[in-house]
């Protein structure tokens, strides 16, 4: 009888032992766990960026300026494109057909007046590049920087051939002009906005 009564008890004692033991099989480390990812490199919190933007006291000169700079450009560009020149109006064509103007432009025996042509078609476009970034944050980019430099030329185009005598419309001045635009965002432009709408 006493040993039957033993048995119960070494059987109870079996099933603690088993149920303290892991399923897994493996020791758990009391470790605490590390933040840092299995990379090893740190990771930054989400929300942020690299840079901040300017306070609103030091961007709202910035956009001042810009505009400024920007009105004085465009009184500019009036009175180099949409200024009667009764004299040129026999020698004036309109051109629908890219790289027509430009081939004409290569073919002048002095190399200044091509240079004249097309360098100063390029410059009235770099302002676009730079300053539309900074006044315009929502513009900011490669592809709508072109575009909108594009849309003005053609309308500025479209002004001369219809309104200004001597005057023609230019496919080739609307490239030239968006040209220009290009690598005044590339060097500056897009540097500048993100200076100050970053």
């Amino acid at each position: 009888m006493a040993r039957a009564a033993a048995r119960p008890r070494v059987s109870s004692r079996l099933r603690t032992t088993k149920s303290n033991k892991p399923k897994s099989g493996k020791p758990k480390s009391d470790k605490p766990k590390s933040g840092k990812p299995k990379s090893g490199k740190p990771t930054k919190p989400s929300g942020t960026t690299g840079r901040r933007p300017l306070p609103f006291l030091l961007r709202l000169p910035a956009m001042l300026c810009a505009f400024a700079v920007m009105v004085a450009f465009a009184v500019v560009l009036a009175r180099l494109t949409l200024q009667p020149s009764p004299a040129s109006e026999a020698l004036t064509h309109t051109n629908m057909r890219p790289g027509r103007s430009l081939r004409a432009y290569l073919d002048q025996p002095a190399l200044r007046d091509a240079v004249k042509q097309i360098g100063g078609n390029l410059l009235l476009g770099v302002p676009f590049g730079i300053l539309v970034p900074v006044l315009a944050p929502r513009a900011r980019g490669i592809l709508r920087v072109l575009l909108l430099t594009a849309f003005v030329m053609l309308l500025v185009e479209f002004a001369q051939g219809a309104l200004v005598t001597g005057r023609a419309f230019d496919i080739d001045d609307v490239i030239l002009n968006t040209t220009g635009a290009l690598v005044g965002y590339l060097l500056l432009g897009r540097r500048i906005s993100r200076a100050v709408h970053s």
